[in-house]
This record gives structure tokens, C-alpha cells and sequence, in this order.
């Protein structure tokens, strides 16, 4: 069994064209999402994370068991008017218009090693403002992590040119 086995690609979804990976056919495999888990855990063990973000929605899922296996607190970075509290947003572009994440003002603290999660990086647009709600926190980000990687819409590519590194378990050629 490999991870890529445990994703369902579902055509034409949201629009026509798009092939969609879905992670909950492999979130639903006690062994499969075990061992997603424990490839990450076995990676960022030894890194002193001190943080782990994750991104709405799946990012939850994944950044609270790795946050839990590492020993470490979870971040929620949410969209936005979902947190209570004070928080900082960040916009970002989508295809047509923008959107915006948030997190609270006292989420991260100056210099806590960050680990970012989510599910899937397809363009970077919204990991690249999750990044930046981090660094306004003072926070420093160890790396960006995904279950899955679309190379071909860029993603990777655009979080590497902000300096920052970017890890898979598994990707997907096309869009």
C-alpha cells in the first residue's frame, strides 16, 4: 500500500477540467493516515518544533495529530471572522477575487520554530499567507509540510522563491 493509492482523484471537480485529490479517502485508513502521520513525526522529531499551524480545514486534521505525536501545541489558522478574540489577517488572490486567514495576536511567540501543515499545495496562495501571519507573530517557520504536492500549478515553487522549504509525502503530475 502506498499513500498515493489512498487518494481519490475525483474529475471535474469543483469545475470542469480540475482533477480533484481527495485526502479523506486516506484520512479514513487507520494505517494509511498512521502512517502519513508517522513518516512527518519520524522527519520533524529531531527539529525542536515548538508550533504546529495548520490550515483550514484539512490542515487540522493533520496539524493536531503531528502536533500531538511531536509534542508539541496547535495553531489553527482560520478563514476569516471564524476565530474569537483578537486576531491578524492576511489576504491573498484566488482565481477571482481574493480571500483572507487569520490567527490570533497571540497564537505564536517571538522565535517559535513553526511547522506550517496542510493537506495539498496546489498555487501556494493561501500557505504563503498562512507564512506571513507567522512571521508578523514573530515566528520562525522550520519548514512547510503537505500530504500532497500539484507541482505543475506551482505552489512549491512559489513558497521556495520566499526562502522557505517545502515537503511532501506524495504528488500528483497535472492539475
Amino acid at each position: 500500500m502506498t499513500l498515493k493509492s489512498l487518494i481519490r482523484t475525483i474529475p471535474d471537480h469543483p469545475k470542469p477540467g480540475i482533477q480533484f485529490r481527495d485526502v479523506t479517502t486516506l484520512m479514513k485508513d487507520p494505517a494509511g493516515f498512521g502512517r502519513a502521520i508517522d513518516l512527518l513525526a519520524q522527519r520533524y522529531g529531531s527539529q525542536e518544533i515548538r508550533l504546529v499551524a495548520g490550515i483550514e480545514s484539512r490542515g487540522f486534521i493533520v496539524g493536531a495529530a503531528l502536533a500531538h505525536r511531536l509534542g508539541a501545541g496547535f495553531v489553527p489558522i482560520r478563514k476569516k471572522g471564524k476565530l474569537p478574540g483578537p486576531v491578524i489577517h492576511e489576504d491573498y488572490a484566488l482565481e477571482y477575487g481574493t480571500d483572507s486567514v487569520e490567527v490570533h495576536v497571540d497564537a505564536v511567540n517571538t522565535g517559535e520554530r513553526v511547522l506550517l501543515v496542510d493537506d495539498l499545495i496546489a498555487t501556494g496562495g493561501t500557505a504563503e499567507a498562512a507564512l506571513k501571519l507567522i512571521a508578523r507573530l514573530g515566528g520562525v517557520v522550520v519548514e512547510t509540510a503537505f500530504l500532497v504536492d500539484l507541482p505543475d500549478l506551482g505552489g512549491r515553487r512559489r513558497l521556495e522563491a520566499l526562502g522557505q522549504k517545502v515537503f511532501s509525502l506524495t504528488e500528483f503530475e497535472g492539475d
